[in-house]
This record gives C-alpha cells, structure tokens and sequence, in this order.
C-alpha cells in the first residue's frame, strides 16, 4: 500500500520546485482589462490565494486544495495550440513559484503576462506585469521597478490617495490605471472621470469582458 503521508511530501516538494502548479482553469479569449485590452490570449488561471478582497469576482480560486496539482509541461502543452501569449492570473500566481512555468513558456516562444497583487516575492522572468495591490496585503520589494503597468481597483474614493501613493512608487515606464470595482461601477465612473480629467498621468481601466459577455 502506497505511504499516503510519502504521497503528500512528494506532491508538497513538485509544487515547491514549480513542477506542478494547483489549475483552476486554462482558457482562449480576449483580454478585457488595462493596456493589452482586446487581444487575444491564453489565460491560466492558478489556484490559490490568502489576500482576501472582499469584491474578489474569482473567490473559488482562493483555496488551493480544491484545484488539482497540474504538471506544467501539460498547461504549457495545451496554450501553445491556441496562442504565442500567455497571461496568468488567479488567484494569487505568485503564491507559488514561477520561474520554471515561466522559462518552459519562453522556451516555446511564448510571451507570458502575470497579474498579481504582489503579495508575494517575485519569482520568473516576465515579458509584462500587471501590479494591481490590495489593501490587504502589502506590496513585496522588485514589483515597482518591473511592473509595466499599474492597476488600481477603485470602490470609494478613499482608495484614489491609496493609488496615487503606489503611483509614486513605480518606475517612469509604467502606465497607470485606475479601474471602477464591477459592482459598483455606476457609482464610481463619474468619479473617476472626473479624477482623470484633472491627473492625465492616469487611465481608465474597463473590464470590456463582462459588458461584451466574453469569458
């Protein structure tokens, strides 16, 4: 009879060494938010994560436990029939480590995005980070001077000082965006118009995914 306990160390040490990743989900679609808005990408959902926003629209990802130990080589195996990019998102995917999902993406040509809290210490060689903190979590040391792009979910408007104090962390290249929280974006759009109309360095981030009904 197989050591249930032996079991659990080896899946333990593969998903510490970036062999396996726990997958939610791995689809096809059109990217709806900040500056890659209306390409087409591969998205690899990753399982797992402990920041805890409220507003989170993707709580099922949240505990790790519930998505299977993926091999990476079969994710990878899957996007590069649909796309040359990859973005992943979660969940937190820097809950884990990524350097290996990431260099085996790059081996076959890919270009491969992250969105991330930056919650946890940086891990791969990304072509494009999308930083997008969270109260609940602070932001770990290389994310500012790496991020290509700030995103910023805004639910009142307490949370505009909260950006612009981010802002003024990142590096001279990253672009700045400001995004309504879904449920409340009727509220929060004048506001932010308004906002960027008299701080121009900001844009405004839609998800176009949910008007347009893509997943």
């Amino acid at each position: 009879m197989k050591d249930i306990t032996t079991s659990q160390s080896f899946a333990q040490d593969t998903i510490r060494r970036g062999e396996v990743v726990p997958l939610m989900e791995q689809f096809y679609t059109i990217q709806g938010e900040g500056a890659h808005t209306g390409k087409a990408a591969y998205f690899v959902r990753i399982g797992g994560c402990d920041v805890g926003c409220h507003w989170c629209d993707v709580k099922e990802s949240w505990n790790p436990d519930t998505h299977p130990p993926t091999p990476i080589n079969s994710i990878i195996e899957e996007a590069k029939k649909y796309s040359d990019t990859v973005v992943v998102t979660g969940g937190e995917p820097l809950t884990w480590n990524m350097k290996p999902l990431v260099d085996a993406f790059h081996e076959e040509g890919i270009t491969v995005h992250v969105e991330t809290s930056g919650a946890y210490p940086l891990t791969g060689d990304w072509d494009w980070i999308t930083l997008s903190p969270k109260k609940t979590a602070s932001v770990k040391e290389g994310y500012y001077q790496h991020a290509q792009e700030l995103k910023v979910i805004v639910y009142n408007r307490h949370d505009l000082k909260w950006a612009e104090e981010h802002a003024a962390k990142v590096n001279d290249k990253c672009t700045l965006y400001l995004q309504p929280e879904w449920s409340k974006r009727d509220e929060i759009m004048p506001l932010l118009v308004d906002y960027i109309l008299e701080h121009p360095k900001w844009k405004i981030s839609l998800q176009t995914h949910k008007y347009l009904r893509i997943p």
